[in-house]
């Protein structure tokens, strides 16, 4: 027979890891070794071994038909001579024909033929005597009498001895020694004890237990050796989830190693003896259910085995599996239908009396005896196909053939299989389901559920219908919205509440709903009122009404609840009940609280942005009007234009000056405090107030910036400015000027405008000592010069050799007269920084 299929060095229990494991026999030498069974647990292997499987069956049809009389004949003269069953006589020509290496077809030929001359009887246990008795025909280490014993030298492989290769011999000898016991045992105790004597004490094992697995994946220690007296008393059943060494091979479905059962931390039976020992559990299946666990026991940690040594302890485990299916084991008390009730007619009842459709599986085995498949046994009344199938259509069908989808969607199939392997049941909600209909596929949202009853597994479902989903769609609203709805009967004073309201009003399901008309000893004592007006518009006027109130619950927490009902009439206007709904607004309330406050808020901070602006406002036009009456200078033109900023919150600095000196000179000059508001108005203030009393002296003009920049460093409160001062002289027609970060004035003469040198300046206020260039330039008659803020020219997307550029080129645009010309000016200017605009113009007549 081929050797079980291995991951990562782990015998893996059946070919698809189902609990059906695949017998090892000797071991053979390394060039005689079978290749490994291909991986099949894939959703395309199990389709693709589905219609490889029905090709065959198409093959061997015809041949199978021709001796499928010879083996009937064979297992009914079986039945008459040995006085046993049919299914027995069957069971008994299979394993017949297994151990001698014959077909049942060739098997039964001999026993026919024997049957010839009446020796049935005599034939049948010839072989089994050839097969089981160690020294039979089979062995291929010889017979009885070379001195080579079970536990003898040769014979014995210690846990952590040297590698079994070339002791098949040896360890076929311990296999059907351990075997013959195992059969001749009276129950799974003596089987278990046989098993440690003959086969595994030899390994270096000090214990053994065997437990069968309960309809519910309990497990039950049916059988044990080596432990002391009272452990098996303590262990005696391990109720489903308790996480334990066979556990771990059940739930896994493949054999487990623990090095040390200490270091692993998983208890199990024999700790205290064996704290430190290492551990192995196999499952014991056949065709693809797990009946129990073999689980041994080391008293020293576990070293790997030698592969040998893995094949006979999982030879030894199918044996078990086979002790377990044949011997009496008490069952587990359970709710779940009984091993003996668990027959196909009681399922296929069981099944018909549900309103959800089902199915009644059986499972469907291979030559080999390996779960390939399971056959549709039964399908029930309610059974609907997605695909229009009729029930006699399905029935009988394998469920890959009529359900191909559930080898690969969800692991359906991989859920069954899980599920008559364990005896575990599965349930899952809103499980995608999906049929091929005329080759498209239709999906479906179903509630599951699969469990085993005795040899069969039964198959639930329930399709999800459109107001199963508009149910399910409500629900999840209500919670997400905190939403809880009632109804209360007016006549016979029954209330309907469901679970969300019960959680918003803080009671337990068993205190029962809250009457409307004593909703008031549940709310604040100021909200009565509230509510009073609104049980008068339900109960008495009978119209839909809300109100909103706080709710004290018990445990402390005080919430803001708004309530909604409708009354609901009879024929004859009477009340019947009232219908409606309490949701939870505290976080809604909070928000409009806070809110509230924000706006609160928000309106003082602009009232007194507003009333700060204006006094700015006031400020900046009582000391600068925007118009102004022209400057009377001899001999000289004076024009001045002030545009404030549009937007009343950008009140800025900017400021202009011209007046008479004493002299009879004239002072020109324009600034730009920086910053908005209040501040830069009082700081334009100082400044122009400043320079008015300083140009009294006569000093020029780069001595007056000088002796402004002291005040801005040293007399306001941090104010920096820039700033372009000059002197006209009307006698002389000469102008001197000086800047302080200023941009220069613009001299236009003729129909050609040029900037004025760009002489050294710092910024007023920057450092407390600076000194401020001078120049002096001739005027001629007609000329014009401009002093101006960055107001007029500054734009956000062009440089300031741009502006000043589209500057010169409308400033030397022809223009009838200074006014006329300073009017032009601001109209084509095309600055957007929403600043304030200072302009003077100064014409030589």
């Amino acid at each position: 027979m081929s050797a079980p299929h291995r991951h990562g060095g782990d015998p893996v229990v059946g070919p698809r890891g189902d609990g059906a494991p695949t017998p090892a026999g000797p071991a053979l030498p390394p060039e005689q070794e079978e290749e490994p069974l291909p991986d099949d647990h894939s959703a395309v292997g199990r389709l693709a071994a589905t219609v490889e499987r029905l090709r065959e069956e198409v093959r061997a049809a015809h041949a199978a038909a021709e001796g499928r009389a010879l083996i009937e004949l064979a297992k009914g003269v079986i039945v008459e001579r040995l006085g046993c069953g049919p299914a027995q006589a069957a069971k008994q020509l299979a394993e017949l024909a297994g151990q001698a290496g014959l077909s049942q077809l060739e098997l039964a030929a001999d026993i026919i033929n024997q049957a010839a001359h009446d020796r049935v009887a005599e034939v049948a246990e010839d072989f089994v005597r050839a097969v089981r008795q160690p020294d039979g025909p089979g062995t291929d280490t010889g017979t009885a009498g070379t001195g080579t014993e079970a536990g003898g030298p040769e014979a014995r492989v210690n846990a952590g001895g040297p590698d079994a290769a070339g002791a098949g011999g040896s360890v076929a000898v311990r296999l059907r020694t351990a075997e013959s016991a195992a059969l001749n045992a009276g129950d799974s105790q003596a089987v278990a004890e046989s098993l440690l004597e003959h086969a595994l004490a030899p390994l270096g094992a000090v214990a053994v237990a065997i437990w069968s697995t309960g309809p519910d994946a309990s497990l039950t220690l049916c059988g044990h050796a080596g432990f002391g007296a009272d452990e098996p008393a303590r262990w005696r059943y391990v109720p489903p989830g308790v996480a334990t060494v066979a556990r771990e091979a059940l739930t896994a479905r493949r054999t487990v190693r623990f090095p040390s059962l200490g270091a692993a931390g998983v208890p199990s039976i024999g700790h205290a003896r064996h704290p430190d020992g290492g551990r192995v559990a196999v499952p014991a299946g056949t065709g693809g259910r797990i009946h129990g666990v073999l689980e041994i026991c080391w008293h020293r940690p576990l070293e790997p085995q030698p592969q040998a040594v893995e094949r006979q302890i999982e030879a030894l485990a199918e044996l078990c599996a086979h002790t377990l299916e044949t011997l009496p084991v008490q069952p587990v008390p359970t709710r779940a239908l009984s091993s003996a009730a668990a027959g196909a007619s009681e399922l296929v009842e069981l099944a018909d009396g549900l309103y959800d459709p089902a199915l009644v599986l059986t499972p469907h085995l291979d030559g080999e005896g390996r779960l390939r498949d399971f056959r549709i046994r039964h399908a029930n009344e309610h059974f609907q196909d997605p695909a229009g199938r009729s029930r006699g259509a399905v029935d009988g069908a394998l469920l890959l053939e009529a359900y191909p989808t559930t080898a690969g969607e969800n692991e359906l199939f991989e859920r069954i299989e899980r599920v008559y392997a364990t005896g575990e049941p599965f349930r899952a909600r809103r499980t995608r389901l999906t049929a091929l209909v005329d080759q498209v596929p239709l999906a479906s949202a179903a509630d599951l559920s699969i469990s085993r009853h005795g040899d069969s597994v039964l198959l639930i479902w329930r399709i999800e219908d459109e107001s199963a989903r508009l149910a399910s769609l409500l629900q999840h609203a209500q919670r997400l919205g905190r939403i809880g709805g009632f109804e209360e009967d007016v006549l016979t004073g029954e209330i309907t509440w469901n679970g969300q309201l019960f959680d918003l009003f803080g009671r337990d399901l068993t205190e029962g709903p809250v009457s409307l008309r004593d909703l008031t000893a549940h709310a604040h004592p100021d909200d009565e009122a509230a509510i009073g007006r609104f049980l008068q518009a339900v109960l008495h006027q009978r119209r839909a009404s809300s109100a909103a109130f706080r709710m004290l619950r018990r445990d402390g927490v005080t919430r803001h609840i708004r309530v909604i009902a409708e009354p609901s009439l009879g024929a004859d206007e009477r009340l019947l009940a009232v219908r409606g709904a309490y949701q939870d607004i505290s976080a809604q309330h909070w928000t409009e609280v806070a809110l509230a406050a924000t706006r609160d808020q928000l309106a003082f901070t602009e009232q007194e942005s507003a009333e700060r602006n204006r006094l700015a406002l006031q400020l900046q036009h009582a000391i600068m009007p925007p118009t102004t009456a022209p400057l009377d200078a001899p001999g000289l033109d004076v024009a001045v234009r002030y545009r404030p900023a549009e937007t009343e919150s950008l009140v800025g600095g900017d400021w202009y000056d011209a007046v008479v000196l004493p002299s009879k000179k004239i002072l020109l000059c324009v600034g730009d405090i920086a910053g908005h508001g209040i501040e830069a108005a009082t700081g334009m203030v100082v400044l122009r107030n400043a320079l008015r009393g300083l140009a009294v002296t006569g000093a020029g003009p780069g001595q007056l910036l000088s002796w402004l920049n002291n005040v801005a460093h040293h007399l306001t409160a941090q104010v920096t400015a820039t700033a372009v001062c000059g002197v006209f002289d009307p006698s002389t027609r000469t102008l001197r000027w000086a800047r302080a970060g200023h941009l220069p004035p613009v001299l236009v003469r003729g129909d050609r405008a040029a900037k004025l040198p760009l002489l050294q300046g710092l910024l007023l206020g920057a450092l407390a000592e600076a000194e401020y260039e001078e120049a002096e330039i001739q005027l001629e008659p007609e000329d014009t010069v401009l002093m101006y803020t960055d107001g007029l020219v500054e734009r956000r997307d062009t440089s300031v050799h741009d502006s000043l550029d589209q500057l010169l080129a409308t400033a030397q645009t022809p223009a009838d007269g200074l006014e006329r010309r300073l009017d032009l000016l601001l109209t084509h200017s095309k600055s957007d920084t929403d600043d304030d605009t200072c302009l003077i113009g100064v014409r030589v007549t």
